[in-house]
């Protein structure tokens, strides 16, 4: 059974920066896809940043320039460093992994917090 395990959320005052982590446990095959996404209140879960394991990293407009995606294979963890985070950068952060044959099967974190104010 494949679980994830986000940390690193909290409360930064804009401008500032944060390291999201997640740990992946269980098997995900070498052919997978680490997602962040997150949700504000009121709001659709909406897909920050993905790094398949054999391509290039893609980002949302909103955090391009600003957020950084990465991964490491040999520890089944993925990344996201946020920079100059916004206020409208707050919501609940979310990994997810894809996974298995056409990439079908998908686990998620339990999500963790980040707050910007003001």
């Amino acid at each position: 059974q494949v679980q994830l395990v986000e940390s690193g959320g909290g409360l930064v005052q804009a401008g500032g920066s944060l390291r999201l982590s997640c740990a992946v446990s269980g098997s995900i095959f070498s052919v997978n896809v680490m997602n962040w996404y997150r949700q504000a209140p009121g709001k659709q879960r909406e897909l920050v940043a993905a790094t398949p394991s054999d391509g290039r990293p893609n980002y949302a407009d909103a955090v391009k320039g600003r957020f950084t995606i990465s991964r490491d294979n040999a520890k089944n963890t993925v990344y996201l460093q946020m920079n100059s985070l916004k206020p409208e950068d707050t919501a609940v952060y979310y990994c997810n992994v894809r996974y298995g044959v056409g990439l079908s099967r998908s686990s998620w974190g339990q999500g963790t917090q980040v707050t910007v104010s003001s």
